[in-house]
């Protein structure tokens, strides 16, 4: 099987973009590899801090062996938005194929600093190993559905010249950067900045992936604009949450008797499923990877 580095170059090469679904549970699982066998596209699956902690690291990385063991699909495992070197080195001890070091929040030497140090520490470990770090922030927290419009200050949004010696410095595989786009689900629509990730994208090295996050959200006219100018790695963990959650309670409403766990989940994998093949689909990469 090829590296998840190989996967990425193949997507942007062919203007396409690599799905990337959280998990918090062995459910959330089993749906979206519902839809991912149906296409045979490469994945990754991703755990948070908070979610690695709730699965465990090393049951995290069990699962998705045995998918892969199951099915031969390329699936990889992400630790999605980890903040310090000692969480994401937990998630390299335990054999994770790829790790987000999060800093964006910090200034910008600490920044890069620890981004590299993980880069060079996951590297020594195993070269196959895809390091994402991310410059410029999103104003909104992970994963939740808010009432209120959110406006996002210019200050926030990766600055082009910044990502360029940010990458070169770091040596991070793939590059997440801050051109618009929110964590969770907003009132008022995210508005990319087209010419922004132009910008970007010209000046990174070909071989970097480009990495947009807070996908939930993003109109699918945006989305495929934005993985046409070179995001070839989509993150979606909201949407995911919101079919699962949905699809819960109305099974739960539907029969309050039933206690039969496997029975209670079957709307529910069936859910994160549709939702699933929906955004692969979106990212053009069903049939073509």
């Amino acid at each position: 099987m090829k590296i998840l580095k190989e996967y990425l170059a193949e997507a942007g090469n062919d203007g396409l973009a690599i799905g990337h679904f959280n998990i918090s549970n062995l459910v959330q699982l089993k749906g979206i590899l519902s839809a991912v066998k149906k296409t045979g596209v490469p994945v990754m699956i991703g755990t948070s801090e908070g979610e690695a902690d709730f699965i465990g690291f090393k049951m995290a990385r069990a699962m998705v062996d045995a998918v892969r063991e199951e099915t031969g699909l390329p699936i990889f495992l992400n630790a999605d938005h980890f903040h310090s070197f000692e969480k994401v080195k937990e998630a390299i001890d335990a054999g994770y194929d790829s790790v987000l070091i999060d800093l964006s929040r910090e200034n910008y030497k600490k920044n890069l600093e620890e981004t590299k140090r993980v880069v060079e520490y996951a590297h020594s470990v195993n070269p196959a190993i895809s390091v994402e770090g991310e410059l410029g922030y999103l104003v909104t927290e992970s994963s939740k559905v808010y009432k209120e419009s959110f406006e996002i200050p210019s200050e926030s949004l990766t600055k082009p010249e910044e990502a360029l010696k940010y990458v070169n410095e770091t040596g991070v595989d793939r590059f997440a950067p801050a051109v618009g786009n929110l964590h969770g689900i907003a009132a008022n629509e995210p508005k990319l900045d087209f010419e922004l990730i132009k910008k970007i994208r010209a000046v990174l090295p070909s071989e970097v992936a480009m990495v947009l996050h807070g996908g939930s959200g993003i109109p699918d006219d945006q989305m495929r604009e934005a993985v046409k100018l070179g995001f070839n790695n989509i993150h979606i963990s909201t949407e995911i949450r919101v079919a699962y959650v949905d699809a819960l309670r109305k099974m739960l409403a539907a029969a309050p008797e039933e206690t039969t766990p496997y029975k209670i989940y079957k709307p529910v994998i069936e859910a994160v499923a549709s939702k699933t093949a929906e955004k692969l689909e979106l990212f053009g990469s069903v049939n073509k990877i």
